[in-house]
C-alpha cells in the first residue's frame, strides 16, 4: 500500500506459533471454481519466502491442493490452511474450493477467518454464487477485498473488470470499490495483446516493475500521469468519504492537499471497518522469477488493511447446558474456547481437526472438554467429553510443522481427537463452554448405497460415521419405511468425493442404488374381509376366526381399530391379538408392500375353539381378514409430498415455476426479495424432486437455492401408480 522496499524473508516464511493476537492476520479466499484461488495462495507463498520457485515445499508437494482426490478431482474440494510470514505477521491463508458442491468447506474458512479475499478471474466475471456469498460477508460485516487475476487471458481488461466489481459488489455505494493500483502493460504479442508487467500505485504515484522478476521501484512517465491522476482523484474521493474524521472532505473539496500518509491510513481503517473494498491485481511469478505480479501488494493489504483477531465481533459462548457466558474473546490468558473448523483423516497420523482458537491459549498434551450440540438432524449426537490432545502444528502442504501451544486468534492442527467433529467447541476441562454452530446448508441430493460385498458390509458403518463426522454438510439417514442407507449430499461432485473417500481412505467399496421414497397405502372405499385360521395336524390345533370391515379416514388419522363383537363371539382375551394382526399387516401393506395408513378397522364378528384357540390364531386371522379386504377394495397408493421454498434471481423465475409445474408441482405464491430474487413457495411431490438439488443449478447457472420439509401423504395420479 505504500513504496516500502521488501526482501526476501527467507526463512522467516516459515511460520509457526504467534506470540501475540495483534501480530496474526486470518484470510479467506473466496472465488468460483477456475478463478485462481489456489493458484494465487501459491504465489503469495512464494514471495514471502515459504515456498522455493517451484511453488512447493521441501517434500516436492504443493502448498495447497496437496490431495491426491484433488489431483485425480482436478479442483480444490476441501479447505486448506497456508500459513506465511511477512513483515512479522502470521498470515493464515485460507483456500477455499470454488464449486458449489463444497460450500460446506467455504463456510468453515469463513468461520476460520477474519476478512475475505474475493478472487475474480479478468476472463469469467462474477458469478451469482459469489455474489451471494459476499452479501453474507456483508451481513457480518466481514472486511473484503478483491483481486482480479488472469491478466494474461486475451481480452483482458481490468478496467472493466473493476467496473463490472463495482456493479456486483458496491450495492448502493460503488466508489467503494475502487482500485489501489492500476495495471502497467509491456509491448503487445504477435496477437496484439499487451501482457501486464507492473503496477502503478495510485496513492504513492509509484511505478513497480515486475518485468525482471523482482519488484523495481520507479517514478512514472508522462504518458502514465493522465490516467493515473484521474484514478487517483476518484480513490481519494472514495477514501475521504469513509473517513472517521468528518471534516476531511470539507478540506479536501475546499482545495487542501491531503498528505498521502493520512491518506494510507484512512484506507486502512476503512478496509478494516468493512466500508472501503479495495481492488487489486495479481499474477503468478514467471518461471525462474521470485514475485508474482501484485503478491507483494497484496502481503501489505493484508498486514496493514485487515483486521486483526482482536477487531473481531466472538461467536456466542454459553455452558454446554445453555447458560450464557461473558469472556474477553481474543485473550490469550482467558479461559480456553476453540472450535474444529475441519476434521480431515491421515492414513499414518490418523484425525487431524483444524481449529481456530478465540480465547485462551491451546497447549500441546493438554487434557480439554469437547462438546458438540445442535447437529442431531444431521446425524451427530450431541457429545460432552474430555480428551487428551496429540501434537500441536501448523499444516504447510503434506508436512505438518510441530508448535508448543496456539494463542487465541491463531489457527492449528490437533492430533487423535477422536470424538471431536468439524463444529465442535474445545474448551478447558473445568470450565467446559460451547460455541454456536455456524450456519450450514441443508444436503438435499440423497445417494442411496449398499455395501458391495461381506467385507465391505462389516467396515460400512464406522466408515460411513467418520465421513460425516468429518463433514457436517452430510447427512447419514438409515430409512425405516424403505429399509435403505442414505447419504444426503449437496451435489453430485459432493457425492462422488463422499465414495471416493469410503474407498480410498476407510476401505470400503459400495454400491449406489436407486434411491426409494416413503410411499403409503389406504383403501379408497369400504371393504370386508374374513380371516379363517384353522389347522388340525396332530396335537394342539390353530382355531380363529374373525370378521372385519375396513373403511377410509381423512390423511393423518392412522390407524384406528374399533370392537363391535357382541355375545362373546371373540372371547375378550383374544380382542387385542385380532388388532395386534391387523396392525402387523398393516405395518407390511397390503398391495405393493407399502404400510397402510388412514383406515378404521372395524371387528364385527368371529369366533373361536375352547381349546385350540390361541393369541397367535387370532394374530394370524386378524392378518388374514386385513389381506382379504384389501383383495375386495380399491388400493390408493400415497406419495409423500414437500413443502418447497425456491429463492432465484428475477431473470429465472419463468424457467423455475415452469419445470416445477412439469415435475406435478402445485405453486402456492411468490414473494418478492432483496437482491433482484424471488421466493417462490410451492408443493411437489417428493419422488419428482430427488435430483432438484442438481437440476436447479443447472437451471438458474448456480444462483438459486431451494429448502424442502414433509407436508403430508397424498394420493398418487393411477398413471403414475401404474408405472411403479
Amino acid at each position: 500500500m505504500g513504496d516500502k522496499a521488501h526482501t526476501h524473508p527467507g526463512a522467516a516464511g516459515r511460520a509457526t506459533a504467534a506470540d501475540h493476537p495483534a501480530s496474526v492476520r486470518n484470510v479467506v479466499l473466496v472465488g468460483h471454481s477456475g478463478s485462481g484461488k489456489t493458484t494465487l495462495v501459491e504465489a503469495l507463498a512464494l514471495t514471502a519466502g515459504a515456498v522455493n520457485r517451484a511453488g512447493r515445499v521441501e517434500d516436492g508437494g504443493c502448498v495447497s491442493d496437496y490431495d491426491d482426490m484433488e489431483h485425480r478431482q482436478q479442483r480444490s474440494v476441501q479447505l486448506s490452511l497456508v500459513p506465511v510470514e511477512w513483515d512479522g505477521i502470521k498470515i493464515n491463508l485460507l483456500d477455499t474450493p470454488g464449486y458449489a458442491d463444497f460450500v460446506g468447506e467455504l463456510r468453515a474458512g469463513l468461520r476460520a477467518a477474519d476478512a475475505a479475499l474475493f478472487v475474480v478471474s479478468a476472463s469469467d466475471g462474477v458469478d451469482g454464487s459469489t455474489r451471494m456469498i459476499w452479501e453474507e460477508c456483508a451481513a457480518v460485516g466481514m472486511p473484503r477485498a478483491i483481486v482480479i487475476t488472469h491478466l494474461e487471458a486475451a481480452r483482458a481488461d481490468f478496467e472493466e473488470m473493476t467496473r463490472i466489481c463495482a456493479e456486483a459488489f458496491g450495492g448502493d455505494d460503488p466508489d467503494a470499490v475502487l482500485p489501489l493500483y492500476l495495471p502497467l502493460h509491456g509491448p503487445p504479442a504477435p496477437d496484439g495483446h499487451a501482457p501486464v508487467t507492473g503496477l502503478v500505485g495510485l496513492l504513492t504515484r509509484k511505478l513497480f516493475d515486475y518485468a525482471s522478476g523482482e519488484r523495481v521501484a520507479s517514478e512514472p512517465g508522462e504518458a502514465e500521469l493522465p490516467q493515473l491522476d484521474e484514478a487517483r482523484s476518484m480513490l481519494i474521493e472514495g477514501i475521504i468519504s469513509e473517513s472517521e474524521d468528518e471534516t476531511l472532505m470539507e478540506r479536501y473539496l475546499g482545495g487542501e492537499q491531503v498528505d498521502v500518509k493520512t491518506l494510507i491510513e484512512d484506507l486502512e481503517r476503512a478496509v478494516a471497518r468493512g466500508v472501503f473494498f479495495p481492488v487489486l491485481a495479481a499474477a503468478p511469478a514467471a518461471d525462474g522469477a521470485r514475485q508474482g505480479l501484485g503478491t507483494v501488494e497484496l502481503l501489505e493489504l493484508i498486514t496493514r488493511g485487515f483486521p486483526t483477531p482482536l477487531e473481531r465481533a466472538a461467536p456466542r459462548v454459553t455452558t454446554p447446558e445453555g447458560a450464557g457466558r461473558e469472556l474477553r474473546m481474543c485473550d490469550p490468558e482467558e479461559s480456553l474456547v476453540a472450535e474444529v473448523v475441519k476434521t480431515s483423516s491421515d492414513p499414518y497420523v490418523g484425525r487431524i481437526s483444524m481449529v481456530r482458537v478465540f480465547s485462551g491459549t491451546l497447549r500441546a498434551d493438554q487434557t480439554v472438554h469437547v462438546s458438540g450440540h445442535g447437529m442431531t438432524d444431521r446425524g451427530h449426537e450431541d457429545h460432552d467429553v474430555d480428551e487428551r490432545i496429540g501434537a500441536l502444528s501448523t499444516p504447510f502442504g503434506k508436512q505438518q510443522r510441530p508448535v508448543s501451544h496456539v494463542i487465541a486468534g491463531d489457527l492449528a492442527c490437533v492430533a487423535k481427537l477422536s470424538r471431536a467433529e468439524t463444529g465442535d467447541t474445545l474448551s478447558a476441562k473445568d470450565d467446559p463452554l460451547l460455541m454456536a454452530p455456524w450456519q450450514m446448508p441443508d444436503p438435499l441430493l440423497p445417494l442411496a448405497i449398499e455395501a458391495h460385498s461381506k467385507p465391505d458390509e462389516d467396515k460400512l458403518s464406522q466408515g460411513l460415521a467418520r465421513l460425516v463426522a468429518e463433514d457436517p454438510t452430510m447427512r447419514l439417514e438409515h430409512n425405516q419405511d424403505t429399509h435403505q442407507v442414505v447419504l444426503w449430499c449437496l451435489g453430485e461432485a459432493h457425492a462422488d468425493v463422499a465414495l471416493e473417500r469410503l474407498r480410498s481412505r476407510y476401505g470400503v467399496q459400495v454400491d449406489v442404488v436407486p434411491h426409494r421414497v416413503s410411499l403409503r397405502e389406504t383403501f379408497g372405499g369400504r371393504a370386508a374381509g374374513r380371516g379363517r385360521h384353522v389347522k388340525q395336524s396332530g396335537g394342539h390345533g390353530q382355531y380363529a376366526i374373525c370378521e372385519i370391515e375396513v373403511e377410509p379416514l381423512p390423511g393423518g388419522s392412522g390407524i384406528e381399530f374399533v370392537d363391535k363383537v357382541v355375545g362373546g363371539a371373540v372371547p375378550r382375551q383374544f380382542i387385542p391379538s385380532v388388532e395386534k394382526g391387523v396392525r402387523t399387516q398393516a405395518a407390511k401393506g397390503v398391495a405393493a408392500g407399502h404400510p397402510l395408513i388412514d383406515v378404521r378397522v372395524t371387528l364385527l364378528d368371529g369366533k373361536a375353539h375352547s381349546v385350540d384357540s390361541s393369541d397367535a390364531a387370532f394374530q394370524t386371522a386378524g392378518a388374514l381378514a386385513l389381506r382379504e379386504a384389501a383383495a375386495e377394495a380399491r388400493i390408493h397408493l400415497l406419495e409423500p409430498v414437500a413443502e418447497v421454498s425456491v429463492l432465484v434471481g428475477d431473470d429465472y423465475v419463468g424457467a423455475v415455476m415452469s419445470d416445477l409445474s412439469g415435475r406435478r408441482g402445485k405453486v402456492l405464491g411468490t414473494e418478492q426479495t432483496s437482491g433482484g430474487r424471488t421466493l417462490i413457495r410451492a408443493e411437489v411431490p417428493e419422488i419428482e424432486i430427488g435430483r432438484y438439488a442438481v437440476d436447479l443449478r443447472s437451471l438458474s447457472h448456480g444462483t438459486a437455492r431451494f429448502d424442502r420439509r414433509y407436508a403430508r401423504h397424498e394420493p398418487m395420479p393411477a398413471q403414475v401408480a401404474d408405472r411403479l
